[in-house]
């Protein structure tokens, strides 16, 4: 083992010398061995020239091989595209012996003994990697030999390219014993891949139970989510750890690493096959404009920023509050604009120029010379205070942020003829409970009333979507972290739904909607079927290998504590406000048509709720907001504004 270890830390230039001595002697006594079996006698030649032929078979196969690059293979990991390889090169090899042999005109040469060469070369060349492979392997440094008792068993769902890779990934760590395939397609139900058995789904629970096994390893592309929603559901049942791989299809090596394996998440459950983006439509609003993101380093601007880079804008400016969020989100997108031009062809559009710019949108001053200087042409306006229970304790500072900071961006969009502006709504906005809602509301009819305005040029729009996974405010990331904490996991009601999408299939959608408008539209999202918040608690619970702890189970691991709604939550959400809803030519998109109110009465009543702000009175504050934004039902009325803290964001916010 030490000498393997030795070997190890040798130069490759050490190692491929070794391997070149290692091919002749193995195809050398190739060559002596095909003779003998031809003959059915020990062969020992009787003349030069047939020494110098025997010789020529593994000095043209040490050739052959090092031109086809058999010794640019890492021993350890060769796999079966190195055998592959191996043998390839072999039949060169024994070909060019061959018309070497003919060439030589040596009498009495058996033909038959070069077919016989060549399989005894390809044997023997290929055990012998395979040998110092395993040996070399498990002397690895960053390797701890595991015997065969101790080897952790798995199951792979999923018998196609990525289950075989990651099935020889496994291998190669020498710590997995995979014990089963898992894959629904019947031609391969009984069949043996790489030694191990295909089973089909309804046999998992039987091989959990016998093989005692703690993780299955989902290998399925990350493209076909229906196909990936189906193995997890049936996985649910059993006490197990799901695992995948993400994005294996990106992989360019096609080597997959079990570091590649992280816990299933909840994306995998809920999110959506992807529905192919109208590129052309998508470029041509975008390519060679200056755009600008507000709220650039939040959950959906940073996201919006990162596609909006690969459409080739000329100027992208990231206009943000948070400096901590607009260094990060710049950073990010500089390395990504490395990468798209290393990936661009020659002759391409020039690169796009990013401009980081901090500030609030309530800074008209800041938004006009921002706007001005660097031509703005496509705004997209992300920037909004969304956590419902702060919003709700800090009702003026929402307000002024969501309201008033779209009121302003808007304003001096118009002026100074911005071609288009995008509000990103929330369903919140429908009928609302709370501030939050009530603020994307007011905000929502800023943008109609404008649109409706003679002489506007700028085309003002919306979308309203619902809750995105993994945003900073997302249920998912409390769930997650409370798992990791052994719970409890706190539901606010038994019976509370959401609808859930995705954030880079949100920001696609914007985009894509915000293409279609002609001003004034109210773009929904199509969110796919709600969830219930208490059975995503408890898939979450059951995906991280644990057990619910409840009544029937007392001794589980996590238990659920319903904590009551939230100030301002509702148990479900709605996307419309009317019912004059219409398909677009995007199967997810919808518009859908909406009371607008005139901008003269909607600034007068903006006037009033201001003065309400500057001066702190919720009452009035209440009930212009009721008046004014249709459907509006607070919680409760006249409830004191929580704390000290509280008080000093609104009047930070306002002054």
């Amino acid at each position: 083992m030490r000498l393997a270890v030795w070997l190890i830390e040798r130069p490759r230039w050490f190692k491929r010398a070794l391997l070149m001595i290692n091919d002749l002697a193995m195809l050398s006594i190739a060559v002596w061995a095909a003779y003998t079996l031809r003959l059915s006698r020990l062969y020992v030649p009787n003349g030069l020239d047939k020494w110098l032929v025997m010789a020529a078979a593994p000095v043209i196969g040490v050739v052959v091989f090092h031109m086809r690059g058999l010794y640019k293979l890492v021993t350890r990991f060769i796999g079966p595209e190195g055998t592959t390889r191996i043998y390839v090169a072999v039949i060169v090899a024994a070909v060019l012996w061959a018309v070497v042999v003919l060439m030589s005109g040596v009498k009495d040469h058996p033909r038959s003994a070069i077919v016989i060469y060549a399989l005894i070369a390809a044997l023997l060349i290929r055990l012998s990697r395979q040998w110092a492979g395993a040996v070399l392997l498990r002397a690895a440094p960053q390797h701890k030999p595991v015997s065969f008792d101790e080897r952790k068993p798995v199951i792979i769902y999923g018998a196609g390219t990525i289950g075989i890779q990651l099935l020889r990934a496994l291998n190669e760590t020498g710590g997995y014993k995979t014990v089963a395939f898992i894959d629904s397609n019947p031609s391969l139900a009984g069949q043996l891949v790489h030694g191990v058995k295909v089973l089909r789904p309804e046999k998992v629970g039987k091989v959990i139970a016998d093989e005692n096994v703690k993780e299955v390893l989902l290998a399925t592309p990350s493209a076909l989510r229906a196909e990936r929603r189906v193995a997890i559901r049936a996985l649910e049942a059993f006490p197990v750890v799901v695992k995948t791989l993400p994005a294996l299809e990106e992989i360019a090596s096609g080597h997959v690493q079990v570091s590649d394996l992280r816990p299933i998440d909840v994306e995998d459950l809920l999110g959506r096959d992807p529905v192919v983006p109208n590129l052309e439509l998508l470029v041509a609003k975008v390519r060679g404009k200056v755009v600008m993101i507000t709220g650039a380093g939040g959950s959906i601007g940073s996201e919006l920023t990162r596609q909006l880079l690969r459409l080739g804008p000329k100027t992208l400016v990231l206009f943000e509050l948070s400096e901590v969020a607009l260094y990060e989100i710049s950073m990010e997108i500089e390395e990504l604009k490395r990468r798209l031009q290393k990936e661009a062809e020659p002759g391409g559009s020039p690169p796009t120029t990013v401009v980081g710019v901090l500030g609030s949108v309530l800074d008209r001053k800041l938004a006009a010379r921002t706007i001005q200087d660097l031509g703005v042409e496509l705004i997209y306006h992300a920037a909004a205070y969304k956590h419902v229970p702060i919003v709700e304790a800090n009702p003026f500072a929402g307000l002024q942020n969501n309201t008033y900071g779209t009121l302003v961006l808007a304003e001096v969009a118009k002026e100074l003829g911005v071609e288009r502006f995008v509000l990103v709504s929330s369903d919140k906005a429908v009928r609302p409970t709370n501030i939050m809602g009530a603020s994307k509301r007011l905000a929502e009819q800023i943008l109609q009333a404008l649109a409706q305005e003679r002489g506007t040029a700028t085309i003002f729009t919306m979308v309203r979507f619902g809750n995105v996974l993994d945003s900073s405010g997302s249920v998912v990331r409390l769930f997650r972290s409370q798992i990791r904490a052994g719970g409890p996991v706190t539901v606010t009601h038994p019976d509370v739904i959401r609808y859930f999408m995705s954030i880079p299939e949100a920001a696609q959608l914007v985009i894509q909607a915000g293409t279609m408008a002609t001003g004034g539209e109210v773009f929904v999202l199509e969110m796919g079927t709600p969830v219930k918040i208490d059975d995503l608690a408890r898939t979450m619970i059951r995906l991280s290998g644990l057990e619910l702890r409840d009544e029937t189970h007392p001794d589980g691991d996590v238990a659920i504590e319903y904590v009551g709604l939230r100030r301002g939550e509702k148990l479900f959400e709605e996307l419309l406000i009317g019912e004059n809803t219409t398909g677009t030519s995007h199967p997810r998109i919808f518009k859908n048509s909406e009371p607008i109110v005139p901008f003269e009465d909607l600034a007068a009543v903006l006037e009033r709720l201001e003065d309400a702000i500057h001066r702190l009175d919720e009452v009035e504050m209440q009930e212009l907001l009721r008046a004014t934004v249709e459907g509006y039902v607070p919680a409760s009325s006249g409830h004191p504004i929580a704390g000290k803290g509280e008080w000093l964001l609104a009047s930070r916010t306002l002054h």
